[in-house]
């Protein structure tokens, strides 16, 4: 079983309707389902959602020193605001994984597999 991520992009300054209560709290709802989906299949691994990339530290090494700065590392209109980690048979299964996600959370969602590491 293979594992991948599932990783949702927001774009900065990108105009949405804020949602009523009650559209908030259908939206979590349709998460929960979604993960209670994905637990029940022995999919999901991991789930989070990230800060706003303004929050971000840079931490580097040169020369011996290390080095901080405000982040993002990359500064760019679109950042990566959650991800899940799933396992997956093939990549089929990980595209309709990401397609129910795209769905629930009206996001584009981008699919990467992990590297497999020798000996791990």
């Amino acid at each position: 079983m293979a594992q991948y991520l599932l990783s949702v992009h927001s774009v900065e300054g990108e105009k949405r309707e804020p949602m009523t209560d009650e559209e908030m709290q259908a939206f979590m709802r349709r998460i929960g389902e979604l993960e209670a989906d994905m637990k029940s299949n022995d999919a999901l691994v991991y789930s989070g959602r990230l800060a706003e990339p303004d929050t971000a530290t840079v931490v580097r090494v040169e020369r011996g020193e290390t080095l901080t700065t405000d982040g993002p590392f990359a500064e760019a209109k679109e950042h990566l605001g959650g991800f899940y980690i799933i396992n997956s048979a093939d990549l089929d299964e990980a595209l309709a994984w990401a397609s129910k996600t795209s769905d629930c959370i009206g996001r584009p969602i981008e699919v990467r597999p992990f590297l497999a590491m020798r000996g791990a």
